[in-house]
């Protein structure tokens, strides 16, 4: 009898309790898609796009241009979905002494998105597009973070006549998945995150991908209104954050075949601070495979110094991956560097 009573209760449990998830499901398919457009409407209310939308061929993009001077910075943020506001800590500072532009990319925040591939050719043409549309004529020093650096390589290849200088802040390099392979056996979990952001931007209509974006911390040294802003618009971006990590085995092939950057001034910042103990665990890594990836890492980035005839390699020990928000007078030095050397030159 006791044995009766209590899987009766349990099955009575269950079965509310599944009846329960069911209506929370449907009430969630109901209000969250209403929810998720309201969200998105105040989000556009409340963080108007810094800088100017301009419209290259019936696509708007979102570029902030502040300061006076030549040559112009001009900022490549790395992927993700933080567009212009990587560069939140270094953009006024630079400003000071010379013009300095940020911008977003195709889908990326205020930006419209757009058909298509988004491999590194279609950002240089983009980049491109938007400069002439801002009246923004050069000649420019290019700021590439993370994937920003293959991006601005690509550019300096197809509108190399523009192009005076560039930082490379801890940024990719062309032969970077092929040699981490190589030395660990497989990509980090980092790596291979495309079936997770796939999955979630075919649910970001419903409001689920905002409500786990509100759990998002972000970087401990990234601007409060970085994070809040990147969490306002994480559903309207994720898409074409996915097509740019999916297309990214082309962006650095592509990168790979231009090397060779001449005399042009350049400065690469490396970030050397040891991986956390729990972002390893979260790549699914050892700290000995930690120590192995640091160690590639380096000697990549040691290659990428040798692509100009005047570049100078820095290492940043006291950084993260993201130099621009940990060591921000790091990158605002090195940029003025290129800067100073590009008017020496242009004075002779």
């Amino acid at each position: 009898m006791k044995h009766r009573v209590m899987r009766k209760f349990f099955r009575n449990f269950f079965l509310g309790f599944g009846g329960l998830i069911a209506v929370i499901a449907v009430m969630g398919l109901i209000f969250g898609p209403t929810w998720e457009q309201y969200e998105r409407h105040q989000a556009a209310l409340e963080f108007p796009a810094p800088g100017r939308l301009l419209n290259i061929g019936g696509r708007r993009i979102q570029i902030d241009c502040r300061g006076t001077g030549s040559p112009t910075v001009v900022f490549e943020s790395g992927g993700g979905i933080q567009g212009a506001l990587s560069w939140a800590k270094v953009h006024d500072p630079v400003a000071k002494f010379t013009r300095a532009c940020a911008y977003s990319r195709a889908g990326i925040l205020w930006s419209d998105d757009k058909d298509g591939s988004h491999d590194g050719v279609g950002v240089a043409k983009d980049l491109h597009a938007t400069l002439a549309a801002a009246g923004e004529n050069g000649p420019f020093v290019l700021v590439g973070h993370s994937l920003g650096g293959p991006y601005i390589t690509i550019y300096a290849k197809l509108f190399g006549d523009q192009v005076v200088g560039l930082v490379y802040v801890d940024a990719s390099h062309p032969d970077q998945q092929k040699r981490i392979k190589a030395a660990l056996g497989r990509l980090p979990k980092s790596f291979v995150r495309e079936t997770l952001y796939k999955f979630a931007t075919h649910l970001s209509w419903t409001g689920v991908v905002r409500l786990g974006a509100l759990f998002l911390v972000g970087g401990p040294n990234m601007p409060n209104e970085t994070i809040k802003i990147s969490k306002a618009f994480t559903s309207n971006s994720l898409a074409a954050a996915l097509a740019e990590m999916h297309a990214m085995p082309a962006t650095l092939d592509e990168a790979g075949t231009f090397r060779n950057l001449g005399d042009r001034p350049i400065v690469v910042l490396t970030h050397m601070r040891p991986t956390p103990e729990g972002s390893l665990k979260a790549a699914g890594l050892s700290t000995t495979e930690g120590e192995k990836l640091d160690s590639v890492w380096l000697d990549l980035q040691n290659d990428m110094s040798s692509w100009s005839s005047r570049s100078t390699h820095r290492i940043v020990s006291n950084a993260g991956h993201f130099i621009q928000f940990d060591r921000p007078s790091v990158v605002v030095t090195a940029i003025r560097e290129v800067v100073d050397n590009v008017r020496t030159d242009s004075s002779r």
